[in-house]
């Protein structure tokens, strides 16, 4: 996905040896295999390796689909009850934080072919629909239907055209 993404990508081994978000990618795959089996304090490790290394920071119980591009990752925090659907991609800077800390679903639910731009902080138990835009700097307090935009502070949505 980073090759057919990222235009300034010249081959393979450079997305293996450089891609740090790739790499948050791989240590939240490893994290989050140990949390599922009951390896809670080694997962945590590694995803506090993970954000040492790449400056971004997943919660080993995040609960994230396929082919997820991190791309300039540094400053993203994506927290313990969020989850990530298919084909996402997310720039720097992004929190999917939550706005309480009561038990339970905290973090956004991300849908499908989702994109969000940089330094947005999405926050609550909300929903961003499949196909969804959020737009740089936004913040993100309430659902964001499928296909249609969030932008601005607080953010307003945009109909598709």
């Amino acid at each position: 996905m980073v090759r057919d993404y990222d235009p300034s990508v010249t081959s393979n081994a450079q997305v293996i040896l450089t891609y740090s978000g790739l790499h948050a990618v791989w240590f939240y795959r490893l994290s989050h295999l140990l949390w599922t089996r009951n390896h809670h304090l080694a997962a945590q490790l590694i995803s506090q390796l993970a954000r040492v290394l790449t400056g971004v920071e997943i919660h080993p119980a995040v609960t994230i689909g396929k082919r997820l591009l991190i791309d300039h990752g540094t400053g993203i925090i994506i927290g313990e009850t969020a989850e990530i659907g298919d084909d996402v991609i997310i720039y720097q800077g992004v929190t999917l934080g939550g706005v309480s800390n009561n038990p339970g679903r905290r973090h956004p639910k991300i849908g499908d072919r989702v994109f969000i731009g940089a330094g947005a902080a999405v926050l609550g138990a909300i929903t961003i629909g499949e196909g969804a835009k959020i737009g740089a700097l936004a913040l993100v307090l309430k659902d964001v239907p499928a296909q249609h935009t969030a932008v601005g502070n607080p953010a307003r949505i945009i109909s598709p055209k």
